[in-house]
């Protein structure tokens, strides 16, 4: 339109149909098409015809379905119906022509569209000049950039920006371009409520100068990808054509980084079904551009495959006798474990490719698992690799990623036969119980394939997704707590337990392993520092208290660190000899740990030593008893578990029940209370090898006879008086070895786990096997009863060394 079209219908002087649009602004002086379809919307429309005249204002929130007046924005287009078109059952399309700016004053109710009030707003023009200035500068932009980077919608206003000399609106002008340019409705919107004339023109500029910029970019972009696509498609032509000229000469058309890694393959001997894989990977990498994706992820997998040993093994012969001087040089006693271990040797030596059942060392921590691994590997002559498996929690670490993950590798298994480099190694698996399960699946349930001699020979990672054979690798698992390994994982392992050392096998471990190992990493030898065996057994004895050797290690470590600095603080003195004696543990170890507190604790009536297995090695408890005047309460404390209060309660009722042959008061419960407490209540407890130990404590409270300090005992009562085996005698015997009891009463169905004991350990102490509550009694308590501790009436407590009762 220019300054000589006809002229523009009459605006409205009253109330005025409102459309509300809800994406877009209609400028003054430009042409625009909307779809109607909103119920409201449409009965305006329904009740109009071409020629009538509207307002059109801008929803500020575009999902709003029925806009207030504090819904739209403050200022509106006046707009005449030029077409009205059907566009389907319940839609319009319809033709406005903007005809000037209006100020919204109100909505007004009721009615079945939206009519407004509003006040028509002229352009403020505060300096002609300037506007006049600001307009032609932009119509000449516009005539140089509407032929080379301005969007086609742009063509439109070049008749108006012919008409610039005779036109004296450059608002209007403003508007017009505005309309073309296809802004955000943020930026329309700012560009609408704009009244001043030199200000709305600055707006359209700068809008123009972005549209110019971002045409340019999208340009730039689109010519960038298509240059870079056809360099891809010409370096995918000349490789095939070279290779096809390579083939016609008869020579090799590669070089480089792929003839290395074809080589390498060339160099392995795979199994048929592996060797079609790598050969259909590697024509594919070969017909891929280097630089994709796809063939980095190619290339990582044929490296992989190269790696892998698939034709190496180790060579080593099996040589029993060093295999045995091994293990012995290493490792002090553990000589059925040792036994066993050559007994599964023996059958690898014998039998070619033999599928020998997979060892799991089970033992409390310190006494070498680990280390027997090492050691098995170092006779045979092959390859050791261990993988932790301590807190993994994901399937993927045992059976690898599949490929189609960025960064996918293989799982454990596969990486430490990598690292091994020979089909033949000796992998550690070590912590097997302390495998985790989260949502990624049971790292747990993937072992079932690997620790099955039926089937890993066809192991499949989930990376390479071919079988690959473990049946000759001698797979060692190492454990501390048997019971949290599931039944399927147990049932393909042959355990060999560890209970741990004896006193003399410590001091011999520490006299030939641990001390010179630790004088060594602190630059110390025998002409500085020596221990004489007595002090060794002194801190085997007051400084530790466990199955191992780890804190045994740990205080030799704190004793060289201790001479070592001595040497330092003299300087470059001719160093001394320290030698160390049992008196002077105390200035480089400080003050004793670990006392025997037996025969303290035992000195009363009440009171009797059990044995006890923990996942870390067998321990002593005391199960102490008391009475009280009462109501025949009984209150059993120390964080015990169902089983162990059960076993007290058992306890109870066999006493009861037999109280005239155990000269006890029957109605010994009718005005006392009693209180059995285990110390260590920090500590949870629970099983049934502690119902002997509890019974004794009690008919010993009961009679006022004590049970015998240098006695412990083991076993589960019944209520017929029954004494029934219990599961970890060695560990258990070993605990009262190192604890300084010399007696201890097993159950008569256990006499053959004593086979397990060490010769010294049993030579050293004395075994009293019950099959009945009565011979435990017998053997437990002292010949003559102890002064009575409970008056007969009132049941008080009386303390031998005074006539004070409490």
């Amino acid at each position: 339109m220019s300054s000589r079209s006809k002229p523009l219908p009459e605006l409205p002087q009253g109330p005025f149909p409102l459309l509300p649009l809800r994406n877009g602004v209609l400028f003054p002086g430009t042409v625009v098409t909307i779809p109607v379809g909103r119920e409201r919307s449409r009965k305006l429309i329904e009740d109009l015809s071409p020629g009538s005249v509207i307002g059109v204002a801008v929803q500020r929130d575009p999902k709003v379905l029925d806009p207030s007046l504090a819904d739209l924005q403050p200022v509106g287009t006046y707009a005449v119906i030029r077409q009205i078109a059907k566009a389907g059952d319940r839609s319009y399309r319809v033709v406005l022509v903007g005809i000037g700016r209006f100020k919204l004053a109100a909505l007004l109710q009721g009615g079945s569209y939206w009519r407004a009030t509003g006040e028509a707003l002229e352009d403020i023009v505060a300096s002609p000049v300037e506007a006049k200035l600001l307009a032609q500068s932009l119509g000449e932009s516009l005539r140089e950039q509407l032929e080379e980077v301005l969007p086609e919608a742009l063509k439109r206003v070049s008749q108006w920006v012919g008409d610039l000399g005779r036109n004296d609106r450059p608002g209007l002008f403003a508007d017009r371009v505005a309309g073309a340019l296809n802004l955000p409705t943020e930026k329309e919107v700012q560009i609408l409520l704009t009244r001043e004339a030199a200000a709305r023109l600055r707006l359209v500029a700068q809008a123009v100068a972005e549209t110019r910029a971002l045409v340019e970019l999208r340009r730039k972009i689109d010519s960038e990808v298509r240059r870079d696509l056809g360099q891809q498609q010409r370096e995918v032509l000349l490789r095939q054509q070279m290779r096809a000229i390579a083939r016609e000469l008869g020579e090799d058309g590669e070089s480089g980084e792929g003839s290395e890694l074809r080589a390498r393959l060339e160099a392995v001997q795979f199994p048929e079904e592996v060797q079609k894989v790598v050969t259909r990977e590697l024509r594919r990498l070969e017909s891929l551009n280097p630089g994709q994706p796809e063939a980095s992820v190619i290339r990582n997998y044929l490296d992989w495959m190269a790696d892998l040993p698939w034709d190496k093994r180790a060579e080593g012969k099996v040589d029993l006798g060093a295999v045995g001087d091994k293990l012995d040089a290493d490792h002090a006693g553990l000589e059925s474990v040792k036994k066993r271990i050559l007994e599964h040797m023996a059958v690898i030596e014998r039998v070619d490719h033999a599928r020998a059942t997979i060892l799991c060392l089970a033992g409390p921590p310190g006494v070498g698992k680990t280390s027997l691994g090492q050691s098995i590997a170092d006779a045979m002559g092959r390859p050791f690799v261990r993988i932790a498996l301590g807190g993994v929690r994901d399937e993927a670490e045992i059976r690898g990623h599949r490929r189609t993950y960025i960064g996918a590798l293989p799982g454990r298994i596969i990486n430490a036969m990598k690292r091994a480099g020979v089909r033949n190694p000796v992998i550690l698996l070590d912590e097997i119980d302390k495998l985790g399960q989260g949502f990624l699946g049971s790292p747990e349930s993937a072992l079932l394939e690997v620790l099955d001699p039926e089937q890993n020979a066809t192991f499949t990672d989930h990376y390479l997704e071919v079988p690959f054979d473990l049946s000759e690798v001698i797979f060692i698992c190492t454990a501390n707590h048997l019971p949290n390994l599931s039944a399927p994982l147990r049932d393909r392992l042959e355990i060999i337990e560890l209970s741990g050392y004896t006193t003399q096998e410590k001091l011999e471990i520490a006299k030939h392993h641990l001390l010179p190992r630790h004088l060594r990493e602190h630059a110390l030898d025998a002409g500085t520092l020596q221990v004489s065996d007595a002090a060794l057994l002194a801190i085997i004895r007051d400084y530790t208290r466990e199955a191992g050797v780890r804190q045994l290690g740990r205080e030799l470590t704190k004793l060289c660190r201790a001479v070592t600095l001595e040497l330092a603080r003299g300087g470059d003195s001719k160093p001394q000899l320290y030698s160390i004696e049992p008196d002077k543990l105390r200035t480089y170890l400080g003050k004793v740990r670990f006392h025997d507190e037996v025969a303290e604790r035992t000195a009363v009536a009440g009171v009797a030593t059990g044995l006890a297995w923990t996942p870390v090695g067998g321990d002593i408890l005391f199960v102490e008893t008391s009475r009280m005047p009462g109501k025949g309460g009984v209150q059993i404390t120390g964080q015990l578990g169902d089983v162990m209060k059960e076993s007290a309660s058992a306890a109870l009722s066999y006493i009861r029940s037999h109280a005239d042959v155990l000269g006890v008061d029957a109605k010994f419960l009718a005005d006392q209370d009693v209180h059995i407490h285990v110390p260590a209540g920090a500590v949870p407890k629970d099983g049934p090898s502690a119902g002997v130990t509890m019974f004794t404590a009690l008919v010993s409270l009961l009679t006022g006879t004590r049970v015998r300090p240098d006695t412990a005992m083991t076993g589960e009562c019944t209520l017929r008086g029954r004494v029934l085996p219990v599961g970890g005698i060695k560990s258990k015997v070993l605990a009262a070895h190192r604890a300084g009891i010399t007696r201890v009463i097993l159950p008569a169905r256990n006499r053959r786990d004593l086979e397990d004991v060490p010769v010294d350990v049993r030579e050293g102490m004395e075994f009293v096997f019950a099959s009945e509550m009565a011979e435990v009694l017998k053997a437990a308590l002292e010949r003559e009863p102890h002064a009575a501790q409970f008056g007969p009436a009132t049941g008080k407590e009386v303390h031998e060394s005074s006539d004070a009762v409490r």
